[in-house]
């Protein structure tokens, strides 16, 4: 399954990792200078939850920020008891 928000859209997105040396103008270098480029990724922070979807209670892959934003309306709890059992069964 892919790394999707269900309602935001967020998704991985990829860039670059530079890395540099030197010391910077400012401080009196000459300068900072790249040594390296490598790809990288940016994960969004996905997690599954239950959610209440169209009036049914689905797994769903959502991002924190939806989470907070309120967008993820969660099932109510269960309001089960067992029923006591039976003295004489059979």
């Amino acid at each position: 399954m892919s790394r999707i928000c269900y309602f935001t859209g967020k998704r991985t997105l990829t860039g670059n990792s530079i890395a540099r040396r030197g010391k910077a103008k400012y401080l009196g270098g000459v300068g900072k200078k790249t040594t390296g480029i490598t790809k990288r990724k940016f994960k969004p922070n996905i997690q599954r939850v239950r959610a209440l979807v169209d009036g049914k209670v689905i797994r769903i892959k959502v991002s924190a920020k939806a989470i907070r934003n309120g967008l993820v309306i969660k099932p109510p709890k269960r309001d089960y008891t067992p029923e006591p059992a039976q003295a004489a069964q059979g």
